[in-house]
């Protein structure tokens, strides 16, 4: 089997709070399309044996797996994230970014969710109770996995795969 070329795109996964299925989801990706798949997290995970996935543990503060990616990531490769910062950031490098719901950031949207984020996090600092996310459905998994399939659709086919 081959390795992962390293000038391919490739996949970062903040992973902290990446739902399992997504995960799974990754893992067969990287497979089949022989991409490689980094999950950054500040904990150890489990990974399969594969030569396309591989997890990096960050030491550290709140925003070192944040920062460990945004450090790593190039023009092209493809985040998966629910932090909308870290989104942000990784869409001023050049990547795209997607969260596990299948949702696409865009640089048209962004400043639009930022700003939403500030002001969810202004009413819990005021005590008023905002709710979590909504549970993640088979509707969001197949969202999530449409996106990914777009992706590597669009990205540069390896040199020697046809």
């Amino acid at each position: 089997m081959k390795e992962a070329d390293p000038a391919a795109p490739r996949i970062w996964v903040d992973a902290d709070a990446c739902p399992g299925v997504v995960k799974d989801i990754l893992f067969r990706a990287a497979e089949r399309a022989r991409v490689a798949v980094t999950l950054v997290a500040n904990q150890w995970l489990h990974t399969p044996a594969s030569r396309y996935v591989r997890a990096l543990q960050v030491q550290g503060g709140y925003d070192a797996a944040d920062d460990a990616i945004v450090e790593r990531v190039r023009p092209g490769d493809l985040v998966v994230t629910q932090d909308i910062p870290l989104a942000a950031r990784v869409l001023e490098r050049g990547a795209q970014a997607v969260d596990p719901r299948g949702a696409r950031y865009s640089a048209d949207d962004i400043a639009e969710r930022l700003s939403m984020r500030g002001f969810m996090e202004e009413l819990r600092g005021a005590g008023i109770q905002t709710g979590g996310p909504a549970a993640l459905h088979a509707r969001d998994r197949q969202a999530f996995a449409g996106q990914l399939d777009r992706w590597l659709a669009a990205r540069p086919i390896p040199a020697g795969r046809n």
